[in-house]
């Protein structure tokens, strides 16, 4: 499949003196997520919301403006036109601070936007190629810092495949350190069987040829299957849960986990794998009785004829 059309972003991948043209596509899908609107609960109306001055009442967007507050009640008027004439050529580029080992930043300073970079043309594809195989020989990722979306973000290019992908990150002024919360984890003293138990008990689940496209997000999933029940004027039946078994101790938990991996792993069937799997099923599929929408309600669902 072609890539997209449109671009979230053009420039120069920039490393030392040389210049890479590129171009940038978010990674980030967001075409199947639902989007719920705010309602009146008495009568389904949707919220709005008004942007509004105390001295001149409701206002058009083209009469906002950004402002910062130094003084209580006094404001000095930042202009985005005005930020960007402090800002250079070499702003409008991802350069390259150096590179360091791909396992080196934690993945706690990731924060959360992700770009594919292509090359912009044929003069950028040799460059392009050289600068990702370079990468992937070294097992390095580079630092760089870039200008989007109005604002300074450090940024980790890594190579995927054929592709660099750029990742955005969190400057660590943004991040409380674990340190912080360290002080909060008790030392214990571990027994030997408890930690052998333990490394068992990973090793029987570890995933050996892992597939991310095997995982859904269940709540968009459900969402739908509610929005499409409610319509229809169906009630929600809450769905039963499988009883979990009591277990009175770590090591008897342990242990149990442990005989279900390893039958799970030999692909024999467990008790509460049999649970899950009927558990999953009625998610998928909930018993729901039929029920009129309700009286009153100014924009809720209709009633079918014949029902």
């Amino acid at each position: 499949m072609a890539a997209p059309s449109r671009t979230s972003w053009r420039g120069f991948l920039k490393l030392s003196l040389i210049s890479v043209p590129v171009k940038a596509f978010t990674a980030n899908e967001t075409g199947g997520e639902v989007r719920l609107n705010q309602l009146h609960k008495d009568c389904n109306s949707r919220v709005k919301y008004q942007k509004v001055c105390p001295a001149h009442g409701e206002l058009k967007s083209e009469d906002i403006v950004s402002g910062y507050e130094y003084q209580k009640d006094t404001y000095v008027v930042v202009d985005p036109d005005e930020l960007d004439k402090l800002r250079t050529k070499s702003d409008r580029a991802v350069s390259i601070d150096g590179f360091v080992q791909q396992d080196e930043i934690d993945a706690s300073y990731y924060a959360g936007k992700t770009y594919y970079l292509l090359p912009d043309g044929p003069p950028g594809e040799r460059p392009y190629a050289l600068l990702r195989e370079g990468m992937v020989k070294n097992g390095v990722a580079a630092i760089a810092q870039v200008v989007m979306s109005g604002r300074e973000q450090l940024v980790l290019v890594r190579p995927l495949g054929k592709l660099l992908v750029m990742t955005g990150l969190h400057y660590p002024q943004r991040v409380r350190e674990a340190a912080d919360f360290e002080q909060e984890v008790d030392d214990i003293a571990l027994k030997p069987q408890e930690q052998q138990l333990t490394d068992t008990l990973i090793g029987a689940s570890k995933i050996e040829d892992f597939d991310l496209d095997s995982y859904h997000d269940q709540y968009v999933t459900k969402l739908k299957q509610l929005i499409e029940m409610k319509v229809a004027g169906q009630e929600v039946v809450q769905v039963p849960d499988h009883e979990e078994p009591k277990i009175l101790n770590l090591m008897d938990a342990l242990k149990k986990s442990v005989a279900e991996a390893q039958a799970r792993a030999a692909g024999v069937p467990t008790a509460n794998a049999d649970a899950a799997d009927e558990g999953g099923k009625d998610a998928d599929a909930p018993t729901a009785k039929k029920l009129a929408p309700s009286a009153g309600r100014k924009k809720g669902p209709r009633k079918v004829g014949g029902e």
